[in-house]
């Protein structure tokens, strides 16, 4: 099938919005609401702190994906044309700077609250994929990170972004299901009861990077950086390894401290 959608939502003269910026935005409110209806079970969690912490991982997201993907993925681009680093609503987020600029907020929301920095990430982690989900279908949108040429049933043509008009994996889709609805469901199934500290936390940190890693493989690589080892692995793959690295240790130590 092909699929091309104006990326641009709503044009108010020189004002345009972009659906890619609506995802996120949708993606913040969704993760408001849940935080708030979270927190209604959650001891020592309250609307107001939820509004607070929002805005913190906003921050982290908006800067830290940013960089991540400038500094991760085209790093010689934006050296030479360091103004447009900062036109975040034409796409370009890296989901690995983003939770490295969220781990950051978080640390700094903990501090100023005087919560423990893995309480804080035990309650954030079921909200996350709510946001994770829009922001593939934003890349979806965008005809951008699509797969590889297919002639799998689902095979879309991106006639915005492939000028050989290739049929290919929708990725963009399969990562909104499996990181979006499928983690989302784990999560909060997982965290509707007391576990131990920093169990969800490592969940989250393994799903995720297992999802990722697979829809790698029929993900085409960027361009530029094309396999990094081996004809196959990806660069999403190698910044996948330490966050599943990381969740099997939360998940599997003994000791909360």
């Amino acid at each position: 099938m092909q699929f091309d959608i104006d990326p641009v939502a709503i044009s108010l003269g020189p004002v345009q919005v972009h659906w890619y910026g609506l995802m996120y935005l949708l993606g913040f409110l969704g993760g408001y609401l849940l935080g708030v209806y979270r927190a209604r079970s959650t001891a020592g969690w309250d609307k107001e702190q939820v509004s607070d912490l929002l805005f913190y991982i906003a921050i982290g997201v908006i800067v830290g994906g940013r960089l991540g993907y400038v500094l991760f993925y085209k790093f010689s681009y934006y050296a030479a044309h360091p103004v447009e680093a900062l036109f975040i609503w034409q796409g370009g987020m890296s989901f690995h700077g983003g939770l490295l600029g969220v781990l950051v907020a978080l640390a700094a929301f903990g501090r100023a609250t005087g919560r423990r920095f893995i309480q804080v990430t035990d309650f954030v982690a079921p909200l996350v994929p709510l946001g994770l989900g829009l922001g593939r279908i934003g890349n979806f949108i965008n005809q951008e990170l699509w797969g590889k040429a297919t002639d799998f049933p689902l095979a879309t043509v991106f006639p915005r972004t492939d000028p050989t008009l290739t049929p290919r994996h929708p990725s963009m889709l399969y990562e909104a299901f499996l990181e979006g609805l499928v983690l989302f469901v784990i999560l909060w199934w997982f965290s509707s009861t007391t576990r131990r500290i920093g169990a969800v936390s490592g969940l989250f940190l393994v799903c995720y990077g297992m999802f990722r890693f697979l829809v790698e493989f029929v993900r085409e690589p960027d361009a530029h950086l094309g396999y990094l080892l081996w004809d196959w692995v990806t660069m999403g793959q190698l910044l996948s390894l330490p966050m599943i690295g990381c969740g099997i240790w939360l998940a599997c130590r003994k000791r909360e401290h």
